[in-house]
């Protein structure tokens, strides 16, 4: 097995994909949540969200912003 730094190459490529999905946590929100400005958030989290003020800035947007899909209960006809 191969070392890097004292790690193997496989642990470094495990803190590798943990690290992108907790850089883009913010877009993720985003994208699960159907946001109106979905392309912003991204964009401020993909130049600003290595510093903690844009990162924190993009998730709090991710998570307040109105959703483009509104999902109500609409129950069945009432049949007698």
């Amino acid at each position: 097995m191969t070392f890097l730094l004292g790690l193997p190459i496989l642990v470094l490529v495990l803190i590798g994909v943990v690290a992108f999905f907790i850089h883009f946590l913010p877009t993720f929100v985003a994208g699960s949540r159907h946001v109106e400005n979905f392309w912003w958030i991204f964009l401020i989290n993909l130049f600003f969200g290595w510093t903690l003020i844009g990162w924190v800035l993009a998730l709090v947007w991710a998570i307040n912003d109105t959703p483009r899909f509104v999902y109500r209960y609409v129950p069945p006809p009432y049949n007698r």
